[in-house]
């Protein structure tokens, strides 16, 4: 099976995607910021799409390691519960 490698770009809307590289369909995530937040961020907009990115990657990671029993509210809260959401 071949790996996919992904991408991500700021498209001509402003908005931040991954999509695959080899691929023309549809992003697989799209981040759009308001004009408030974009003010506050001046030129980090696209690392803070990177991290949010990455970040849900990582989320997305360890729920496809956890056996499917464990995927109740139960195990969700012993994922979330590592992190400090802000």
């Amino acid at each position: 099976m071949s790996a996919s490698l992904y991408e991500i770009v700021e498209l001509s809307n402003g908005d931040v995607v991954l999509q695959r590289a080899d691929e023309n369909g549809e992003p697989l995530v799209s981040i759009r910021f308001s004009a408030e937040s974009l003010s506050f961020m001046r030129d980090g907009k696209f690392d803070v799409a990177k991290a949010m990115i990455e970040a849900g990657m990582e989320v997305a990671g360890d729920l496809a390691d956890m056996p499917p029993e464990d995927w109740s509210e139960e195990g969700e809260s012993e994922l979330y519960d590592k992190r400090t959401l802000h």
